[in-house]
């Protein structure tokens, strides 16, 4: 039986469509097989590639600067001031039956007290570091840029302490008894007491008296209450011209001060600072009028008030101006208080040996 014209067109057509689908199943077929070659490849090309290794975790400072970073912070520049150990024993030693020993113990102290009180700028730093790091000048110390672990600094701060101690012991106990009181007192400030307005003078200006006091200690000498007098208020004096000098900085230019500042005002501080002028001043003239009866009615004592009292007033206009900064740059910079302070020292020198 023959097809219908309409039968034999259903049978071409479907067998088109079946042609087609077997080719976009071949196609497919070819898709995957070329997908699934490309994946080994890639996979065997990773596996032949050299493994990068995880980037290393960054080291820590070098043994040397970390050693430079502990000196640094322990501030060498600051022992200066330790020469006011050489003090009493400078007024002491036209008298002295031993001299050449009572140099030597004021060295012992020097070096000492120096040890002692790097220990404490150690221990101030590291209990600083968070507000150092937000300084703009500050957080280039050592301890506020990571040059100095903090504990290492507290460490290091107790080798500091200890060998400052072990020194003392070589001149006189009493100076290890003067050390550890210093050092407790200078705790106490890095750990709270900077924060209360009055302490804080009080305990910054002890510093300068602890280290005048060390060097008679060492050298068993008798300090006389003037002179005890004078080193107390000139500490005070200047450290209430610095702190005057810093609000009156703030108030011309905006700059930050430390916190304890913003619980005083300027009429207050510079009331300190003039009362303890006069107190000085006068101790000073007093003390100067018995060094003249001791010394065989010398004139050279009476004369040294001169160039100490001009000092004194020299010294008071750069706190009036708001110019002072620490003692030491202030004595480095100004050579009219360098004659001054020189002229002193020799008219002293003169009331003992002439």
């Amino acid at each position: 039986m023959s097809e219908t014209t309409d039968e034999r067109t259903e049978n071409a057509s479907g067998t088109a469509e079946s042609a087609q689908a077997t080719e976009s199943a071949a196609e497919k077929t070819d898709v995957a097989e070329e997908t699934e070659k490309a994946e080994k490849t890639d996979a065997a090309e990773k596996a032949e590639a050299p493994a990068i290794p995880a980037p290393a975790p960054a080291a820590g400072p070098s043994p040397v600067r970390l050693v430079l970073g502990v000196i640094k912070t322990a501030r060498p520049k600051q022992w200066v001031k330790n020469v006011l150990v050489f003090a009493a024993p400078f007024f002491a030693f036209s008298k002295a039956t031993n001299r050449t020993e009572l140099v030597i113990d004021a060295l012992i102290a020097f070096v000492a007290f120096s040890f002692t009180a790097s220990s404490v700028y150690l221990i101030n730093d590291a209990v600083d570091v968070e507000a150092d790091r937000a300084h703009p000048t500050k957080r280039n110390r050592p301890i506020a840029a990571g040059i100095v672990p903090v504990p290492v600094a507290y460490a290091s701060a107790v080798v500091f302490f200890l060998a400052g101690l072990a020194v003392s012991f070589a001149a006189d106990w009493r100076l290890a008894i003067v050390l550890a009181v210093y050092e407790a007192v200078q705790l106490g400030y890095c750990f709270g007491l900077k924060h209360q307005p009055v302490v804080d003078l009080a305990i910054v200006g002890s510093g300068f008296l602890m280290r005048s006091v060390a060097g008679g200690v060492a050298g068993g000498i008798a300090m006389s209450q003037w002179f005890l007098l004078v080193t107390a208020f000139g500490s005070l004096f200047m450290v209430a011209g610095k702190r005057y000098a810093e609000i009156m900085l703030f108030e011309r230019t905006g700059a930050k001060i430390r916190s304890s500042l913003k619980k005083y005002s300027a009429s207050y501080l510079r009331f300190v600072w003039a009362t303890s002028a006069a107190i000085l001043i006068m101790s000073y003239c007093l003390w100067a009028f018995e060094i003249r009866q001791a010394e065989h009615n010398s004139v050279w004592a009476v004369v040294s008030m001169v160039p100490f009292v001009i000092a004194v007033l020299r010294y008071a206009v750069d706190v009036d101006g708001g110019n002072a900064g620490a003692p030491d740059e202030i004595a480095l910079k100004d050579r009219v208080l360098q004659v001054l302070g020189a002229t002193w020292v020799v008219t002293l020198f003169l009331s003992f040996y002439l």
